[in-house]
């Protein structure tokens, strides 16, 4: 091995490991803050103590706002993945004039129209719709948005299911809703798995929509309730935003790892290898 060869192989182990370094800052402060009596903005190693956790305890709306993140990614999530699955299917399977424009036409228009650009429609409508301060407001709204691209990835997965499988189905008898709950759901469960993951990730860190259409406190998300964590002087409560951001993370990255070790995200279309 030449010199030349050495030094760019350490170069580059150089630069990679000041890449994760600089990537691993942030997950490190998050670690090692909330478990340190006085965090400041570096990451260091702490005192210590569980007095943050305590004081958030006594925060009246921590626990409740998890509880209510937790409520609106499940209804959305819910929604999300039976509609998508349904309109994949039909999709998939029924020959609708214009059916591949139309999809791409809905999955642009979702990209486009964000929800910053349609907050005044949004609003308004779910004023007139009495969905002001209320979580199926905010599930109805998030699912319409989520639903374009849902469709397009399961449509793809749903695609590449032999449709041998339904043909041997209909022989027996069955109906196509029979035939897409223990045919085409077994097969097409990564891409299910997949989007679910996708949505409550996209639910669990939206702060706009409830935002927007939750007044109360007590229903407001951790997403919301996050913004909320300030002294009285206007100063970010290191402690307690330390604190609940470690608490408000877990479920996502529990949720990640275990659809990872139980698909592991390796796909061939619809169906695992």
């Amino acid at each position: 091995m030449t010199v030349r060869e050495v030094l760019g192989r350490i170069g580059l182990a150089t630069f990679v490991s000041a890449v994760l370094g600089f990537f691993s800052l942030p997950l490190l402060w998050l670690a090692f803050a909330p478990f340190d009596a006085e965090p400041q903005i570096s990451a260091s190693l702490p005192d210590f103590t569980l007095h943050n956790f305590r004081v958030l305890m006594d925060n009246p709306y921590a626990l409740a706002s998890l509880r209510n993140s937790v409520l609106l990614a499940a209804g959305v999530a819910a929604l999300v993945v039976t509609c998508a699955a349904l309109a994949a299917y039909a999709l998939s399977r029924v020959r609708v004039p214009g059916r591949d424009v139309l999809l791409y036409v809905l999955l642009l228009l979702s990209s486009i129209i964000t929800g910053t650009a349609a907050m005044v429609p949004i609003f308004l409508l779910a004023f007139n719709l009495n969905l002001i301060d209320s979580h199926l407001g905010v599930i109805l709204v998030l699912t319409g948005g989520l639903l374009p691209a849902a469709i397009f990835v399961l449509k793809d997965f749903t695609d590449n299911t032999p449709t041998s499988y339904e043909e041997a189905a209909r022989v027996f008898g069955a109906s196509p809703l029979q035939t897409l709950r223990h045919v085409v759901v077994p097969v097409i469960r990564p891409g299910l798995a997949t989007v679910t993951v996708w949505t409550v990730a996209q639910v669990w860190g939206d702060f706009l929509m409830p935002f927007l259409l939750l007044r109360d406190p007590d229903k407001a998300p951790a997403s919301v309730i996050m913004y909320t964590f300030y002294t009285e002087g206007g100063q970010p409560d290191l402690a307690l935003i330390s604190t609940f951001s470690l608490l408000y993370s877990l479920p996502v990255v529990g949720m990640y790892v275990f659809v990872s070790r139980r698909y592991g995200f390796r796909f061939h279309g619809g169906i695992k290898r």
